[in-house]
């Protein structure tokens, strides 16, 4: 690709030739650059689209809400192909309130066509076409001005393969069930956007849940709160405030002074500064709160998940992929899985498991499920 096939809009009237070009496509490939170093929410830098003719790179700096771009990518009409498209949702979200529709995400199509799960665009990119692709801007400054011309190539790549990727995928899907799956997954992406999510539900996100009893649970849940609902109005890093692992660390041992605080939670002295008093103070109210109060899922009879009781329903998962030639992580991963046997313990009509519902439960849910219900 030469550098005469991508243009760089930088003004009102660039902008609504590009969006012109694009409203005629059936497909546009769309992808971001943004920052998120020291920020909760990420700054745009760039937005790059691609019609199949073109690579149209956006200057959101140059040109604030980028005027009509909403309205493109709302459009039902018109396919957005993007990769692992979750962060290129928040981008959307937060620099023009809305998120794409009508949206296929070639990385969930990689793991329907049993390609790989959670594989890179890169990596993409050379199974599905041949085609080696520079790493060198991954971490490049999208904010700097002006951007130099390897910037603007190396943004316009990432959308020039991604249709041609998209492509490849829609004929290998062609007629099969699995095209109704990605299209699934795809649309969860803009309801899922962490910076959207409740600030009491983050904690369902951290790994080891099923480890912890209800009290631990539910204080688990207070600290992930806590801590969101700072970085938001803070518009900070999570990580700035607490690391999962220090939250997760504390919601174990629950350690009940600035003294217990600073031996068993890993929190810096900047830190346990900034936040002792208060963590202490989190920790000694959840410690009266009622047994109701526990999260919904904590509520289960007998021992904590065994990790023989998850490997069982692995099994089955890993034999159920083979035999649809998809990755096993696409049909159920182990949060599937722990959702799922705390759901039979302790059935909560209000949020039944990921893995009963949508195309997933006529995939694998029903079976997994009896399975569940056969060991007892």
């Amino acid at each position: 690709m030469s550098d005469s096939d991508y243009i760089y809009v930088a003004t009102p009237a660039g902008l609504r030739d590009a969006l012109a070009s694009l409203r005629a496509a059936p497909a546009v490939a769309v992808d971001t650059e943004f920052a998120r170093i020291k920020t909760y929410y990420p700054i745009a830098g760039l937005a790059q689209l691609y019609d199949g003719r073109r690579a149209y790179l956006l200057d959101p700096l140059a040109l604030p809400g980028l005027d009509g771009l909403a309205e493109l990518l709302l459009d039902p009409g018109i396919v957005k192909v993007l990769h692992a498209g979750g962060e290129d949702m928040e981008v959307f979200h937060r620099m023009l309130g809305a998120t794409p529709v009508n949206v296929f995400d070639t990385q969930i199509a990689a793991a329907a066509l049993g390609v790989g799960f959670s594989l890179g665009y890169q990596a993409l990119v050379e199974r599905c076409l041949g085609r080696a692709l520079p790493k060198d801007k991954t971490r490049s400054d999208w904010l700097q001005r002006p951007l130099s011309a390897s910037q603007l190539r190396y943004a316009s790549w990432d959308v020039v393969y991604l249709l041609q990727v998209y492509e490849r995928q829609q004929a290998a899907l062609a007629d099969s069930p699995k095209r109704s799956w990605v299209a699934e997954e795809s649309a969860r992406l803009a309801k899922e956007l962490p910076t959207l999510v409740p600030a009491e539900e983050i904690y369902r996100r951290l790994k080891g849940l099923a480890k912890l009893d209800g009290r631990r649970l539910r204080l688990l849940r207070s600290l992930c709160a806590w801590r969101e609902t700072m970085a938001r109005e803070k518009d900070l890093p999570r990580r700035w405030i607490a690391e999962d692992s220090v939250l997760y660390r504390i919601a174990k041992e629950r350690p009940d002074t600035i003294e217990a605080l600073r031996d068993q939670a890993g929190l810096t002295p900047k830190q346990l500064r900034k936040w002792g008093g208060t963590l202490v103070k989190l920790i000694g109210e959840t410690r009266r709160l009622p047994k109701e109060d526990w999260p919904a899922e904590a509520c289960r009879q007998g021992a904590p998940i065994r990790d023989e009781s998850i490997a069982r329903l692995r099994e089955l998962v890993e034999e159920k992929a083979r035999l649809l030639e998809v990755s096993p992580q696409l049909l159920a991963t182990r949060r599937h899985l722990e959702e799922l046997l705390r759901s039979v313990a302790a059935p909560d009509k209000r949020r039944p498991p990921e893995v009963l519902s949508g195309w997933r439960r006529e995939v694998i849910g029903d079976e997994l499920l009896q399975a569940v219900k056969e060991a007892g």
